[in-house]
């Protein structure tokens, strides 16, 4: 909860704008957003292992369930990814999960060069006896 309060502190008064997306299924909802992981404090960034580089950027990934009374509860699921640049230079992207009280996120990393787009695709599989969610977007980023 930690990871996610600072996260959210920084998203306010970073002069970047972060956008965080999700996607919502029948039974799921995944909330995704992107960033320079510079941006992370450095106490934050060691405590979970988590690499800061002004050409390092960190994907951050959280899946919920829906409940019956509306709420929605935090679940693990399996991800994986990768990112390509205009060249079509891929990078694979491991996920590694954070639990801090109620909250999970998964966390992963990818290099990026100064006002590079990047291609992105998540499989996202809560139910192993589901297909993935697919979610694919373009961002652009910047190393300062």
């Amino acid at each position: 909860m930690k990871l996610f309060r600072t996260l959210f502190l920084l998203l306010l008064v970073s002069p970047v704008v972060l956008a965080e997306q999700s996607v919502e299924t029948d039974r799921y909802i995944i909330h995704y957003n992107a960033f320079n992981s510079s941006i992370v404090a450095p106490e934050v960034a060691q405590r979970h292992n988590l690499l800061r580089s002004r050409y390092t950027a960190m994907l951050n990934i959280a899946v919920f369930e829906k409940q019956k009374d509306g709420s929605k509860q935090a679940i693990k699921a399996v991800l994986s990814g990768n990112v390509a640049n205009l060249m079509q230079q891929t990078q694979q992207i491991s996920f590694t999960p954070i639990k801090e009280d109620k909250a999970l996120y998964y966390i992963g990393s990818f290099n990026f060069g100064n006002e590079e787009i990047m291609h992105v695709t998540i499989d996202v599989q809560p139910d192993p006896n589901q297909a993935a969610t697919k979610i694919r977007f373009d961002q652009k980023f910047y190393t300062e």
